[in-house]
């Protein structure tokens, strides 16, 4: 069975550091609940053998059915030496902006995982000068462990909050789209208008009125025409 962890844990290994950390979150391109940012510290001095069996199928979450997600949650939660998770709300979301609420998230979960990693590595994004020293790794969730570890939790995490929320909201389809964008989550936007938990600051194309959508149709293909008028003058 072709075990895509090693590769991953191979990764973290040759950093040469004992405590290694790996930030990631899930719901950035949601359209709707809450964005969650996880952080898993990883002992590499104790992970051998047995220890480290139940991380050798990780992966980044993306490229992992529901089921083995949920599997590999379990073993994170037994292999981690500690996991910080964040989850910040639609509003808060909508009063701070998407960036601004993960890069503050990251930055909290760095500074509260204990013992202090000697390596931090973040997916993707540099979170400035308040944070630990950290490593931002473009596509971490498919190269670190700690990374695709966090991953797991933050998705696993989320998607059993909006499953929660389609209880509470059952026109909306939460527990499949999990808040994304779909043909089917924007029909049904554009019919009964959006939820209380929907990102009200994202510029959704379902959010708009007919008349608004009409308009700004309009205004693309005016645009367009100008485009083209100019290019053939040229």
């Amino acid at each position: 069975m072709r075990r895509p962890g090693q590769k991953l844990l191979r990764f973290d290994r040759k950093l040469g550091a004992r405590w290694v950390a790996g930030v990631d979150e899930a719901g950035r391109g949601s359209l709707a609940g809450p964005l969650v940012v996880a952080g898993v510290l990883l002992d590499y001095g104790a992970l051998r053998d047995h220890k480290v069996r139940p991380l050798g199928l990780l992966n980044d979450s993306k490229q992992c059915t529901p089921a083995d997600r949920e599997e590999l949650f379990h073993g994170v939660l037994g292999c981690a030496e500690r996991i910080e998770v964040r989850v910040i709300p639609h509003g808060e979301i909508d009063r701070n902006g998407l960036h601004r609420s993960n890069l503050a998230a990251m930055r909290s979960i760095l500074w509260s995982l204990t013992p202090p990693a000697q390596a931090c590595l973040v997916d993707g994004f540099r979170l400035g000068p308040t944070a630990p020293e950290h490593r931002a790794v473009v596509d971490g969730d498919e190269k670190s462990a700690a990374i695709a570890a966090a991953s797991i939790v933050a998705k696993v995490t989320r998607d059993r909050l909006m499953r929660r929320m389609d209880a509470l909201f059952p026109h909306y389809g939460f527990s499949s789209h999990v808040g994304y964008i779909t043909p089917r989550h924007s029909r049904i936007v554009r019919e009964r208008g959006p939820s209380s938990i929907h990102r009200r600051s994202f510029q959704a194309l379902c959010y708009l009125s007919d008349d608004e959508l009409a308009a700004l149709r309009a205004r693309e293909n005016g645009e367009r025409e100008s485009v083209a008028r100019a290019a053939m003058e040229s």
